[in-house]
């Protein structure tokens, strides 16, 4: 189980010296997400600021983009950084592609399909002189002349991962993707009778094992070490929590546990501008059941013995700033070391 940090914001001024950081310190990668600032500018100094740690986008919304300009960034950004790059895409919700980002809303699971099977039409035209030939419902790709053929690269295709909560994105996910994003909105149970079985359906359909497939997520933690922290990171993970729970697209969660009134309570509560009062209804056996807590130190053991052999990848839903509790991300890293170097 490798161990990220996960950006949700981010400055460009500061993100060498965040990489730096995050590097020395012992991270195994970097994920960007794109909720005020864009996903992949800030990786480009990431790479020109680290050697070794893994960049990724955590995620970049795709349908705003069209195939080719998500192609050219991923294969820039693949070449700087020396291959460590990971493309990893979502579709958003509806309400944010027709009415923050202006895009249109239709299929979403065939158009991130169509979406990644462009993507690598494009790839291969680059990488071995091919022809560019992709039709689908939602694109048509038959034009790459020399002068916009970017060329060959000397590292591997960028791994693709996917966001996906529902039924029918992991499956795609299952299907064509080096990599899944599995919500920090998730529980055990949720993993166990939803998520792995629709991603092992997936897999099967293209006739592919599941060491195929790397599993990523975040982790709503909150280390108990400084109390005042310790309130403060129990706050926001409430916070955070009942803000997805109040989403339509996030109830299969709710469904799974009983909690389906609490989040139709929720949504009316954000449909009527009740932020504030929304983290009050996040009982603490919800609490419990999606988030870890314990020190520092013991939260990577805590969230092995939870987790098992499951996940691949994982971050804390907490944000990592250089210079604050130093000692304690130090502590959380050192745990997972010595997970990874036991094989666990």
């Amino acid at each position: 189980m490798k161990f990220d940090t996960t950006l949700l914001v981010h400055d460009l001024a500061d993100m060498a010296t965040f990489t730096r950081s995050a590097e020395a310190l012992g991270f195994d990668g970097i994920w960007t997400a794109e909720t005020n600032h864009d996903a992949f500018l800030p990786l480009t100094l990431a790479a020109e600021h680290s050697t070794h740690i893994t960049l990724g986008t955590a995620i970049a919304v795709a349908f705003p983009r069209t195939p080719t300009i998500l192609a050219q960034i991923a294969w820039d950004l693949a070449k700087y950084s020396h291959g460590r790059f990971i493309l990893g895409l979502g579709p958003q919700v509806k309400a944010h592609n027709r009415l923050r980002l202006g895009v249109k809303w239709e299929k979403p699971v065939k158009k991130m399909r169509e979406t990644i099977q462009a993507i690598y039409a494009l790839w291969d035209c680059w990488q071995h002189d091919k022809p560019l030939s992709f039709e689908g419902e939602f694109f048509l790709l038959k034009l790459m002349t020399p002068f916009f053929n970017p060329g060959p690269i000397e590292y591997p295709y960028p791994p693709i991962y996917i966001a996906a909560v529902n039924e029918q994105m992991l499956k795609l996910a299952g299907e064509l993707c080096a990599g899944v994003h599995l919500h920090a909105i998730h529980s055990v149970k949720y993993f166990d009778e939803f998520a792995f079985p629709h991603l092992e359906a997936g897999l099967t359909t293209s006739g592919r094992p599941q060491a195929d497939l790397s599993v990523s997520t975040a982790v709503f933690a909150i280390p108990t070490d400084d109390p005042a922290y310790a309130a403060w990171a129990e706050s926001f993970v409430k916070q955070q929590i009942s803000f997805y729970m109040s989403t339509p697209a996030y109830r299969v969660l709710a469904q799974l546990h009983g909690w389906e009134d609490m989040a139709k309570q929720l949504s009316q509560m954000a449909r009527d501008g009740r932020w504030p009062e929304m983290p009050a209804l996040i009982t603490d056996d919800i609490l419990e059941t999606i988030a870890v807590t314990g020190t520092w130190a013991e939260l990577p053991g805590i969230i092995h013995q939870k987790y098992g052999d499951r996940l691949d990848r994982v971050s804390y839903y907490l944000p990592y700033v250089p210079g604050q509790n130093e000692d304690g991300w130090r502590a959380t890293i050192a745990g997972f070391k010595e997970l990874q170097v036991a094989g666990a």
